[in-house]
C-alpha cells in the first residue's frame, strides 16, 4: 500500500505534534531554527500524509557553509522508517538548495550511524572528512548532559 505524502514548510504550530522526533530540548532547538526561517537562512521541511501531521522533518542551512546547503536535523518517525520518507525529505531539501543556485549539498552523519550513512551514500553523497561535534541532550529524568561524537562529512554535487 502506498500512502501519498506532501512536503511542505514546517510551521511552529507543528512542533506540538513532533514529540516523536526527540526530547523537549531537541524541539526547542527546532523552534530556534524556525526563527532563522523568517530570516531566510534556513528552510525547515515536513513530510506529511493526508492527515497533515508531520512524519518526517529536516532542515537546510544556507549560511553555515558558504556555497553549499547543509542538511541537518533530519528525522523520520520511528514507526515509518524504511518507507522512503527520508529519501523524499532529502530530495525536497536538495531542491531547496538548487533553487538558491547552490551546486552542492552537505550532510554530517555520526560515525556509528551506519544506517543513515548507507542512505546518504545510496543518494549520491560522498565522504570527504570528519569532525568532532557536540550538543546537549535531555535525559528521561529531565537532566541535561553533553553528547560528544565524531561525524563523517558528506557532500553531493547537485545536477
Amino acid at each position: 500500500m502506498t500512502l501519498p505524502v506532501v512536503v511542505r514548510d514546517l510551521l511552529p504550530e507543528d512542533l506540538e505534534r513532533c514529540g516523536w522526533s526527540g526530547s523537549p530540548l531537541h524541539l526547542a532547538a527546532v523552534a530556534k531554527e524556525l526563527t532563522r526561517v523568517r530570516a531566510g537562512e534556513v528552510d525547515y521541511l515536513a513530510v506529511c500524509p493526508p492527515s497533515g501531521l508531520p512524519v518526517a522533518i529536516g532542515a537546510v542551512d544556507h549560511v553555515d557553509r558558504p556555497g553549499v546547503g547543509k542538511l541537518f536535523q533530519l528525522v523520520v518517525h520511528p514507526a515509518l522508517r524504511s518507507c522512503g520518507l527520508g529519501t523524499r525529505l532529502i530530495a525536497a531539501a536538495e531542491h531547496r538548495v538548487r533553487v538558491r543556485g547552490l551546486a552542492h549539498a552537505e550532510i554530517d552523519v555520526e560515525e556509528d550511524n551506519s544506517r543513515a550513512r548507507a542512505l546518504y551514500e545510496r543518494l549520491g553523497y560522498v565522504a570527504y572528512g570528519s569532525a568532532p561535534v557536540g550538543w546537549d541532550e535531555e535525559r528521561t529524568d529531565g537532566s541535561v548532559t553533553r553528547y560528544e561524537t565524531v561525524c563523517t562529512l558528506m557532500r553531493k554535487r547537485l545536477p
